[in-house]
């Protein structure tokens, strides 16, 4: 994407849909249960607010972001947590004016930033598209886990393309991040989109190797938001099956994705 413009609009238009659905919480909504182990409500913006903060030193000081991921490689398996412990411990309206403060100070510096800028990450470098890709996705999976222990149902936008884009990208890192050999050839992926007009498409039109199914439901795959067995996605072929098996958009270790509906907690 060369101009990251159109992906800076929809993160802010995605991040205050969430800021509406959790602005007029009551303080004890804040403390409910997510579907993510331990994690409440104020966790989940927690953790947004802390990885905003985490993207703008990358994109400002990336030398002290590099100290960051030092911590991180040293503790993979706690760090997320321990910054979304640190944030929730907070008055819910001071968390709340922390992640309103920290996003907009992250747009502003990706806007400002050179469009064919890259910054380092926890994953591969990215580009200030990307970054925005990348933080629309987490805004997106964290407000889906918010809407899912609030008992609301968000109608589905086209904003979801950023994230099937990022799911399709990040395809190869799902099989790395497992020490798989990713498949050699590219996958066929064909998504419904929300409004039922033209199908969002991935990939060479004839593919032997494909995915098939509806946009929601492939972006709650590959952000592990839903079993794939709850879902409506098909594949193609051993490796794209293999794939929707183990599916990852977000950088870090492996994820154990959730448990199919009805299955034992």
């Amino acid at each position: 994407m060369s101009d990251p413009t159109v992906v800076l609009d929809d993160l802010r238009d995605e991040s205050h849909q969430l800021d509406q659905l959790v602005s007029e919480l009551s303080e004890s909504a804040w403390a409910l249960a997510t579907p993510a182990p331990r994690w409440s409500v104020a966790h989940q913006i927690a953790h947004l607010a802390w990885t905003d903060a985490a993207a703008l030193l990358a994109v400002t000081d990336a030398a002290a972001f590099a100290v960051e991921t030092e911590k991180a490689f040293a503790a993979p398996y706690s760090f997320v947590d321990e910054g979304a412990e640190a944030g929730a411990a907070l008055p819910p309206h001071e968390l709340l004016d922390r992640w309103r403060e920290g996003r907009e100070r992250l747009q502003l510096a990706l806007r400002e930033a050179p469009a064919k800028a890259r910054f380092p990450w926890y994953g591969p470098p990215m580009s200030v598209a990307s970054m925005a890709t990348g933080r629309l996705m987490e805004t997106w999976a964290h407000g889906q886990d918010i809407a899912d222990a609030l008992g609301v149902v968000r109608e589905p936008t086209a904003r979801l393309r950023h994230v099937a884009y990022i799911g399709v990208r990040a395809r190869d890192y799902a099989f790395g991040v497992r020490s798989l050999t990713p498949p050699a050839e590219a996958f066929r992926v064909e998504l419904t989109a929300p409004d039922g007009g033209e199908p969002w498409t991935f990939g060479p039109e004839d593919a032997a190797q494909r995915v098939t199914g509806p946009a929601l439901d492939f972006c709650l795959l590959v952000t592990q938001r839903a079993n794939r067995a709850d879902l409506d996605v098909r594949a193609q072929g051993p490796d794209a099956d293999q794939w929707l098996d183990i599916a990852q958009s977000f950088a870090g270790p492996a994820g154990p994705g959730r448990a199919p509906k009805g299955a034992a907690q």
